[in-house]
């Protein structure tokens, strides 16, 4: 536990077979419970997690029979998370990107209540973009703006970062299942999470880069995101208007989720 607050971690893997057990030997001592999500590997990764569960009983190995992608994985974990009983999820990846000497200042927001999602954020200085390419730098700078104007929260700096801490309360008020299945899950849910009223914090950090080759091939990631961050933004003003068709009718004033943080 960590101040009294059960922390599960869902680590996501596809084919990471070299990296799952530095993820799982470097997981803070609090940790509660370790859900390795293998997502239909091809390599031996799954025979990796499960020789490693025989001598920790923390871990919970969890197999898609097909690859469902990134963001389908995290919410195979987070309904995990809800499932035992967590009072916070914690999203580690599996190619060991994500310091764990970092936890801490993500899970502190959410245990004192200052937010209901707090994330990485590598953006806030050259310092912590560090070794991230120019051209990474670059896309990253387009999805930010993209996502800002999609989902209304003008403050968020890195919202391609998947290390973040969210509460349970946060996780029960969006529909997990209709969630970005692959890359673009992150942007999706901090859509999900604004218009839910769900307050959202970033935590700067550094960029961490352990010799692993990114899956991901950006020039076909961007144009999927960016439709989906459109779509996701006539999502919110759909939204926005069915609040505002409420309080016309009623002759009350209701506050739209999305402006309740």
């Amino acid at each position: 536990m960590f101040q009294g607050k059960k922390i599960g971690v869902t680590v996501p893997a596809y084919n990471e077979e070299a990296f799952i057990p530095s993820v799982v030997r470097n997981m803070p001592p609090y940790v509660d419970r370790v859900y390795l999500v293998n997502d239909c590997s091809t390599d031996g990764t799954g025979l990796v997690m499960s020789e490693m569960c025989r001598d920790n009983g923390k871990l919970v190995i969890v197999n898609h029979e097909t690859n469902r992608g990134v963001g389908a994985a995290i919410v195979t974990g987070y309904k995990k998370c809800l499932e035992d009983g967590m009072d916070i999820a914690v999203v580690m990846a599996g190619d060991d990107q994500m310091d764990p000497a970092e936890l801490p200042k993500l899970l502190l927001p959410v245990v004192k209540g200052e937010a209901g999602y707090s994330k990485g954020n590598r953006m806030a200085s050259l310092r912590h973009m560090k070794g991230m390419p120019l051209w990474r730098r670059f896309g990253n700078w387009l999805l930010k703006w993209a996502t800002r104007v999609s989902s209304g929260n003008y403050e968020v700096m890195d919202p391609q970062n998947g290390y973040a801490a969210a509460s349970a309360d946060a996780l029960r008020r969006v529909d997990l299942d209709s969630l970005y299945p692959y890359y673009g899950y992150c942007n999706h849910l901090l859509v999900k999470f604004t218009v839910a009223g769900v307050r959202v914090v970033e935590v700067p950090m550094s960029a961490r880069y352990q010799g692993e080759k990114s899956k991901i091939r950006y020039g076909k990631y961007i144009r999927r995101v960016g439709w989906l961050l459109l779509t996701n933004l006539v999502w919110r003003m759909g939204a926005k208007w069915s609040y505002s068709g409420q309080a016309k009718t009623s002759g009350e004033h209701v506050k739209p989720a999305a402006e309740a943080r």
